[in-house]
């Protein structure tokens, strides 16, 4: 039987009495904060505030948004659909290759010996995958790695764009609430094999619970929530049990009086637990509408925030900005720019274009708060023009330099299609505004 899941005997934690409350908070500074953050001009001359830029956008019918958000929920909620795993032949097996084709590093520089990274893979146990097939629920921000465990890898850290931040065992974090089909789980049973709406990969057992028919009854009822400040942070008696960040959706009761959090019990059981919230504008109905003053409000919280790559140190990467910014208006995207790119209602190919006229085209075409505009390995959100100049905003890691070396930005920054154009040692070629090869429009 499912609940027969003995490992959760003795690792689970209880989480199902007590008072559970939605409160203000921060997250917590860690080495990521001490990074380089390096300004360009556009950072001076152009507005930074998104409220500049928000009365720039087209109206949108709440029909239209509602038929965004049903699709929304429909993806969200997908993992409690499936019958048997769909992950593509081709995206299985990339992190075995990765780390014993070339070699893998500690941040200190280290080589980590094949000893090492055998044992994880042998912990991996793909030889079961798919043998499971459980429902659950994320009880708490999780992070989702490529290999069943929590040690960072990299490329040499010698070399340029390698190294600290770039993890690449760092796959993606989820937000909690996030459903999940289990695959399998690691040898050691310490680990869970998932496949959640936007991303696949391992979390700690001890951050999901499974679902049973009564849960999934009670928590997808249609009636749901975004969180719509950043950094806030769920207690139990007082007691911190997660970041809660923009993105994160809440089911709300039946009765509509309260809000739904998924919490676990000693059997790693879901149960879908009652949430007080004390203070105004942490959550609000989803789709939010897509006003000027609600757009402008939700942008302005990832202003400034440091880049994370793949979610790392509780912080967000460029897809990860677009994902939170647009699901809490009812726009569903996935993990990565890339498949980012192949969303929306319609895609526009720029790429060839000669600058002057892919700005043109970048203005004339994309929508203001609601179009991307994608190179590959970056994806950014359109604000709308200044002065005749398309405006984005973007977790953006750093700015390609004539000797191949990056002016690091390392952050969620307003820019022109040319940051850094006027400085003599960023590479022409380089610059956004010659790579970028499309825009997604939704």
């Amino acid at each position: 039987m499912i609940w027969k899941w003995s490992v959760m005997l003795l690792i689970s934690i209880s989480l199902l009495h007590g008072e559970y409350i939605l409160k203000q908070s921060y997250r917590v500074k860690s080495k990521i904060d001490m990074m380089p953050k390096n300004k360009v001009e556009d950072m001076h001359c152009i507005p930074q505030d998104p409220s500049y830029y928000a009365d720039q956008i087209k109206p949108v019918s709440s029909k239209e948004q509602k038929a965004l958000d049903e699709e929304f929920n429909e993806r969200y909620f997908y993992p409690w659909d499936m019958s048997s795993l769909d992950i593509p032949r081709e995206d299985f097996g990339w992190e075995e290759r990765f780390v014993t084709k070339k070699p893998i590093y500690r941040e200190n520089g280290k080589i980590i010996p094949p000893l090492i990274y055998r044992k994880w893979l042998y912990n991996a146990n793909m030889d079961e995958v798919d043998t499971k097939g459980y429902k659950a629920i994320t009880i708490r921000r999780t992070d989702v790695k490529a290999l069943p465990t929590s040690t960072a890898f990299y490329r040499d850290p010698r070399k340029i764009g390698e190294g600290f931040p770039f993890d690449y065992n760092q796959n993606s974090a989820y937000h909690i609430n996030i459903p999940l089909y289990v695959s399998h789980f690691s040898k050691d049973k310490k680990w869970a094999f998932v496949r959640g709406s936007y991303t696949f990969g391992w979390v700690k057992v001890t951050d999901i619970a499974l679902v049973d028919d009564k849960f999934i009854e009670a928590f997808k009822n249609g009636r749901y929530a975004m969180v719509i400040k950043d950094n806030i942070r769920l207690y139990r008696n007082k007691n911190p049990v997660s970041l809660v960040k923009i993105g994160a959706l809440f089911s709300i009761s039946k009765e509509g009086k309260y809000y739904l959090v998924a919490t676990r019990d000693r059997q790693g059981r879901a149960h879908a637990t009652k949430v007080s919230i004390r203070e105004n504008g942490l959550l609000a109905a989803k789709p939010l509408p897509f006003t000027s003053k609600n757009v402008a409000y939700i942008a302005r919280q990832f202003y400034n925030e440091p880049y994370g790559w793949g979610g790392s140190y509780e912080c967000r990467d460029c897809s990860a900005t677009t994902r939170d910014f647009l699901g809490v208006f009812g726009i569903f995207l996935e993990r990565n720019s890339s498949k980012q790119a192949r969303e929306g209602k319609k895609r526009i190919p720029i790429a060839g274009l000669n600058k002057s006229y892919k700005k043109q085209k970048i203005i004339q075409e994309a929508e203001p708060f609601r179009s991307l505009l994608y190179v590959p390995g970056h994806i950014v959100l359109y604000l709308g023009q200044y002065k005749g100049e398309p405006v984005i905003m973007h977790t953006y890691w750093g700015i390609r330099k004539t000797d191949g070396s990056k002016l690091i930005t390392g952050r969620t920054i307003i820019t022109s299609t040319e940051p850094g154009k006027e400085r003599p040692d960023i590479r022409e070629q380089s610059k956004l505004i010659n790579t970028l090869q499309s825009i997604v429009c939704f």
